[in-house]
């Protein structure tokens, strides 16, 4: 049986993709690994640091030797890290956001991101800018940050980060080609909002990540 290994950096997003791997893979060993250290020191420094890095890279490893046969991290926070993973293991290394960031892409030129973190804003809107460059197209990026959602979540109000999140999403984000989800936890906030309150297509990196290692790991079996 073929196992994917999780990397997380909050426990609570072990159920999301346990729900997403149900669907697309349900004959895929799912393996998951926890380091909360990873956005918490990240947040706290205000940028990805070098120790948080190797820490990253150190996680990846454990994956492999754990047995995984590939290893998806889900935090958009620590991306560059994971670019620096894949280049050391002879496994593949998925970043959860590249298939994201691919899709918007393909999808617009003038592209909207929205965060509840400036070091998840960053990571995600650089990538963008990355998948663009080699694909050799121009497009402009609308970047907002949802100030104080990610405290109220941390605080366990969940309405008022949906509420915040969701004024973004109807606001900030309008005259966008599409809209991308900087984290995972705000794809819920899409799915409360009455039809057509939000103009743009909405993509989260998590089932798109998953649909991404489903094609890998099948690729691996042949």
């Amino acid at each position: 049986m073929p196992t994917l290994g999780l990397i997380h950096n909050s426990p609570v997003l072990a159920p999301i993709f346990n729900e997403i791997a149900a669907r697309l893979m349900p004959d895929v060993r799912i393996l998951h690994f926890v380091d909360e250290s990873t956005i918490k020191n990240t947040i706290a420094a205000g940028k990805l640091e070098k120790p948080t890095m190797r820490r990253v890279i150190q996680m990846v490893g454990s994956t492999f030797d754990a047995g995984c046969d590939l290893a998806l991290v889900t935090c958009s926070s620590i991306g560059p890290a994971v670019d620096m993973a894949a280049e050391l293991y002879d496994q593949p290394v998925l970043r959860v956001d590249r298939p994201m960031a691919e899709k918007a892409v393909a999808n617009g030129t003038r592209i909207g991101v929205i965060a509840t973190l400036s070091t998840t804003l960053k990571p995600t809107a650089d990538l963008i800018r990355r998948v663009a460059a080699e694909q050799g197209k121009d497009v402009e990026i609308v970047e907002h940050v949802c100030a104080g959602a990610f405290d109220a979540v941390m605080a366990g109000d969940g309405a008022t980060h949906d509420r915040i999140v969701g004024e973004a999403l109807t606001g900030a984000m309008q005259g966008v080609d599409v809209i991308v989800l900087a984290q995972a936890s705000m794809a819920r906030v899409v799915a409360s909002l009455p039809e057509g309150a939000v103009a743009a297509p909405v993509l989260a990196s998590p089932e798109l990540g998953m649909a991404r290692a489903t094609e890998l790991l099948a690729d691996l079996a042949k």
